[in-house]
């Protein structure tokens, strides 16, 4: 199978400043090509350009330190939920091959003694980076935040109320990756990251522009996504899917290894994984089955078993 494919205009960013002038317009958009792709791509994003260069390099300052400085900062027990996850344990699903990456878990700060502690655990922060806490915690607040004006756009698009995912979302196990992808120096079977599909409700990504992210369209062909710099690419992750009859489908996508040219240089990404509650049940919505739509029969789970079981099927637990 060719690694060509359709030209990246396919999918045209959908500006965000239409959420305010335009909401209706800005649903559609969005929901057309969530519909269609199982992505969208947000333009202009509005995030504070100057956090974004701190977050940037905070990351850069933590991966350049030394490997057993990072590996105080694993947990081989804690399924990568938090903290260092060094390279070459990930797995795709369904892959022999590991990932050819290493990343660091930011998740939810919760106060002592919340409901919700024994599914979320506490974050750790590197000691060696001095700005790595408050720069790369206020991108995921700034993340969270975007990520619940996404869904509701989405709600309305499935004509649901806007509000519709505002309390499954609220406190939600939501997860900032830091990543890195080191140069690709050793030829091998292994590619940055292995075709997957995400396990969440929604996936925001920041540092696509990097080439090497691409989606497998309907056709079987893998479409490059490489919007510009102040784009935000969003694809829909497993949960959304299910809870929405595959009606917003989750979309395998890949990172594949650089031209030769590039080879020598590492590739960063910022993808904020947003998640359900642990609590919330995930049961097909009854608009969702439709003829055109019919049940695909997913039974009902709770967003904390079904992440746990696909924790174990990446090999992070």
């Amino acid at each position: 199978m060719p690694d060509t494919a359709a030209p990246v205009s396919a999918i045209p960013p959908v500006p965000l400043a239409l959420y305010d002038s335009n909401f209706a317009a800005f649903s559609q958009s969005l929901g057309a090509a969530f519909e269609r792709y199982g992505f969208a791509v947000l333009g202009g994003h509005g995030l504070d350009p100057v956090l974004l260069d701190r977050a940037l390099t905070a990351t850069k300052a933590f991966f350049a330190l030394p490997e057993d400085v990072k590996r105080q900062y694993h947990a081989a027990s804690g399924g990568g939920q938090r903290g260092y996850t060094p390279f070459g344990i990930e797995t795709a699903k369904g892959h022999v091959h590991h990932d050819l990456k290493e990343f660091w878990h930011i998740g939810r700060e919760l106060p002592v003694g919340h409901p919700y502690a024994p599914f979320m655990p506490q974050n750790v922060w590197p000691a060696e980076v001095a700005d790595f806490h408050d720069s790369t915690y206020a991108l995921y607040e700034a993340l969270d935040q975007l990520g619940k004006k996404v869904l509701r756009a989405i709600a309305v698009y499935l004509d649901l109320v806007p509000d519709f995912f505002d309390a499954p979302v609220k406190e939600g196990n939501s997860v900032l990756r830091l990543l890195h992808y080191p140069p690709v120096t050793t030829p091998g079977e292994s590619v940055r990251a292995g075709a997957h599909g995400d396990i969440n409700v929604i996936t925001l990504l920041l540092g696509a522009e990097e080439p090497g992210l691409q989606l497998l369209d309907r056709d079987g062909q893998w479409l490059p996504i490489t919007p510009p710099a102040d784009c935000i690419v969003c694809n829909i992750g497993d949960m959304l899917s299910r809870l929405t009859n595959g009606v917003l489908p989750s979309t395998q996508h890949r990172v594949i290894n650089p031209a030769e040219a590039r080879k020598d240089y590492p590739r960063y990404s910022t993808p904020f994984f947003l998640h359900f509650e642990p609590p919330y049940l995930i049961e097909t919505l009854p608009n969702c089955i439709t003829p055109d739509h019919p049940d695909l029969g997913a039974q009902p789970i709770t967003a904390q078993d079904f992440l746990m079981q696909r924790l174990r099927e990446i090999k992070l637990v």
